[in-house]
């Protein structure tokens, strides 16, 4: 197989895989999501509910950790799904999470505004329109715009400056989590929590449907593989640790929040985790730090999916199955310039929809993850019969059963999607997304050749491609 990491600079170590994984997987949404999560299936019930879907994507987890170390190249899954599934498998895998991080980054250019005006009300200004019952306006739209364009131009310039900024950003977000996480040991109550679970089946599902986008971002690792620098074993672990952390930090912001209001405030909380903490330390000023703590969420969120996402526009782009000009790399800041301006143009577009643009995003990027998440689980196991004998520097424990496990698991967070769930999609909006982004996808798969499964599955590829 080419090697699709020889034009990126190595330089991501411990300490920035870590902070890329977990940054990413943490984001906006437990600041804006939390309050509906709890009054769904209350505090206890949420927290169970993601110890399940984080167990889930640990699964899922194992079977990446074990192919990047096998194929540590830049695009992760679209040459796990090359080489065990053949084209039209890696194809859909790559088209399917590209739509994942897209929604990330869209969302978070949504979110930074929304929660702008929680620290400064007075800042809307200039009606647009209204969506949804939602009014949108200019002011609102300019911090959005503005700060797509800065995340965007961050990357742009180089993979270690956006990791430094990275890396500041995730100790300033755990910082607020320290202080949520002492406040509901100081004024935190049990009392506050009944129900403790609400809703029955029904409530978790609401929860685990959110799964896939809560904790997308783990696989931001074996995006940027070709640019770590540490042996490959250790990408495995560090990627399966990262997980553990988020799924550790959503059960905390669960508990703590559901300890600090009562379920009559938290219906009323549209970002339950900064009032929690307001009313855990009977202070404002601590509420507007855990809002700034999201603000960083998000910064990490962002960045991580720029990353990501560009990197596999690219190796999509090197295998030719979307257009060259997302392979070209920048000759000086080796970075997928053209992908990288792709999303974040497609994240400045975001905010002119306004709010609901949240819940929509969160639902048509959820299915779209699972689906890549079947698909590399479906490699994985492809590999093991296949090739028994491929050297795996990180090899699962297990492997066959975790692989058949995370498979089913990853299926069953698929139907509760389905029509007739109760998480289904919402038509029009999210079948909307859906739909348009898997038309152009089938445009590009009718003209891509069909090619068979191997480890020289790309070079196969991309001389069918030249030879038409």
């Amino acid at each position: 197989m080419t090697d699709n990491s020889g034009g990126f600079l190595r330089v991501l170590g411990r300490g920035d895989v870590l902070a890329l994984a977990f940054g990413a997987m943490i984001g906006f949404g437990w600041i804006v999501l939390t309050s509906g999560f709890i009054n769904d299936a209350g505090p206890v019930g949420a927290a169970l509910a993601l110890v399940v879907g984080g167990l889930v994507v640990a699964l899922v987890g194992l079977t990446y950790a074990e192919l990047v170390s096998a194929m540590p190249h830049a695009g992760g899954e679209h040459h796990y799904a090359l080489r065990a599934l053949g084209g039209r498998g890696a194809f859909v895998a790559s088209w399917a999470m590209v739509l994942g991080y897209v929604s990330v980054a869209a969302f978070e250019a949504v979110a930074l505004p929304h929660s702008m005006v929680n620290l400064f009300p007075d800042m809307l200004a200039g009606h647009m329109w209204t969506i949804q019952g939602y009014d949108v306006y200019a002011s609102w739209v300019a911090v959005g715009v503005l700060a797509a364009i800065a995340v965007t131009a961050v990357n742009y310039i180089g993979i270690r400056p956006a990791a430094v900024f990275q890396t500041v950003a995730v100790l300033f977000l755990l910082a607020a989590g320290a202080a949520l996480l002492v406040g509901a040991f100081k004024g935190g109550s049990t009392d506050n929590m009944d129900p403790m679970v609400n809703g029955g089946m029904d409530g978790v599902f609401t929860v685990l449907v959110a799964v896939p986008f809560l904790f997308v971002g783990f696989d931001v690792i074996p995006q940027s593989a070709g640019e770590i620098k540490l042996p490959y074993r250790l990408v495995g672990k560090l990627l399966v640790i990262s997980v553990l952390c988020a799924t550790a930090w959503y059960v905390m912001i669960m508990l703590t929040v559901g300890s600090g209001l009562d379920s009559a405030t938290l219906a009323k909380s549209e970002l339950a985790a900064a009032d929690a903490m307001a009313a855990l330390w009977h202070s404002e000023a601590m509420g507007n730090l855990l809002i700034i703590g999201g603000i960083a969420g998000i910064l990490t969120s962002w960045n991580a999916f720029l990353i990501g996402g560009s990197r596999l526009l690219y190796a999509m782009a090197e295998s030719r199955m979307i257009p060259a000009w997302f392979g070209k790399l920048h000759p000086k800041y080796r970075t997928p310039g053209n992908a990288v301006l792709f999303i974040g143009g497609l994240s400045v577009l975001a905010p002119f929809f306004g709010r609901p643009m949240l819940v929509w995003l969160v639902d048509a990027g959820g299915i779209n993850i699972v689906v890549a998440y079947v698909v590399v689980v479906l490699s994985f196991l492809v590999l093991r019969r296949r090739e028994p004998a491929m050297e795996r520097p990180f090899r699962t424990p297990a492997g066959p059963a975790v692989g058949i496990a995370a498979l089913v698991l990853s299926l069953g967070l698929g139907v509760l999607y389905l029509p007739g769930m109760p998480a289904a999609l919402v038509w029009p909006s999210e079948w909307v997304i859906v739909g348009a982004w898997w038309l152009v996808g089938a445009l590009f798969l009718w003209r891509l050749p069909k090619v068979a499964p191997g480890e020289d599955a790309e070079e196969r590829l991309i001389e069918a491609v030249g030879a038409r």
